[in-house]
């Protein structure tokens, strides 16, 4: 974790407090986001994304309605059907080759007459940014969340990494969130600096707050030390700390394409716009460098590997990280 983030636990660690939230941290934390995201935000803090992810659509959603999301989507392919065992609802994939939804893939849904024989659309979730490291510009969300509100749909966005997005887009955390049309943001915190702690956000959702209590007491991440959560988001909005870290971790992966880029051998499959490259190398080289360093074979068909960076990758770290792959790789040197 972010050596402020540590010293934010560190803190809060003094005297007592009482539970479950009633805390002068978790307001502090409350009163941060709505000073980003607008007063009307409410904000309820979970342990993991995937909880918040889960228990955030669960508020919106009656059981014969269904999210639609990207077939690449964490929801759909990481989280271990979590949505559909806690909510009693369907996911409904889409095909979409580089994780981003489109209009077009989401016209087959749109406009339907409801029929008890089949389950209602009623959410549309997209991950900023994607699990291929993706982005969604500005323009496109504001199209494609206009044509979710047309339908009648709320906007979920999984912002495990939105930090990296926002800051790879120029954008501050509204301006690339709600001002383009978000309406619930699963704001991540463990993969831009935090020990553990996420966030629901709800944006002017006509919602009784008390339905998001229970949701998340049942979903099992309701945190009875909160404060030690809230600390930790304290300490990563202030001073804009979060675009630090998220710009670091971006400009780390950026070093990374430059060093590799041209290694014969190594063929760089996605755009890289924030903290991951994707790339194919041989079967042999993948394994003779994850003796050194570890790392997902993320397609093994292909083989195509996935390189994270983070708020802590320092260009030591990724110049020995490229020499492994160079020489994990120069059998291939002409």
């Amino acid at each position: 974790m972010a050596p402020e983030i540590l010293e934010a636990i560190a803190a809060a660690n003094a005297g007592d407090a009482v539970s479950y939230g009633d805390d002068e941290h978790t307001r502090a934390a409350v009163k941060r986001f709505r000073q980003i995201f607008g007063n009307d935000t409410e904000a309820f803090f979970t342990f993991n994304g995937t909880g918040a992810n889960v228990v955030a659509l669960s508020c919106v959603l009656r059981p014969w309605e269904a999210v639609l999301c990207p077939a690449f989507a964490h929801l759909q392919t990481d989280e271990c059907g979590a949505f559909e065992r806690f909510t009693g609802c369907k996911v409904l994939p889409i095909e979409c080759p580089d994780a981003k939804v489109r209009i077009e893939d989401l016209r087959p849904y749109a406009g339907r007459t409801p029929d008890e024989h089949h389950v209602q659309p009623r959410v549309l979730s997209i991950s900023q940014s994607t699990e291929y490291g993706t982005l969604y510009e500005p323009s496109e969300l504001r199209d494609l969340t206009a044509f979710a509100h047309e339908q009648g749909w709320f906007v979920h966005m999984d912002g495990a990494r939105i930090a990296n997005a926002a800051a790879a887009l120029g954008l501050g955390l509204r301006a690339a969130t709600r001002d383009l049309g978000i309406d619930l943001l699963s704001f991540g915190g463990t993969k831009n600096g935090l020990l553990a702690g996420e966030a629901m956000l709800f944006f002017g959702v006509p919602l009784d707050p008390q339905t998001v209590h229970y949701a998340r007491k049942q979903g099992m991440q309701l945190a009875s030390k909160m404060r030690y959560i809230a600390a930790q988001f304290n300490a990563l909005l202030e001073n804009d700390r979060w675009h630090h870290y998220a710009s670091h971790a971006n400009a780390m992966a950026r070093r990374l394409e430059a060093r590799v880029r041209e290694v014969r051998g190594v063929r760089i499959t996605r755009p890289v716009r924030c903290n991951a490259i994707f790339a194919t190398l041989p079967r042999e080289a993948i394994a003779q460098i994850q003796e050194r360093f570890f790392f997902y074979v993320f397609d093994e068909s292909l083989p195509e590997v996935r390189w994270m960076t983070h708020h802590a990758t320092t260009e030591d770290d990724v110049d020995a990280f490229a020499r492994s792959i160079e020489d994990a790789l120069s059998v291939y040197k002409s």
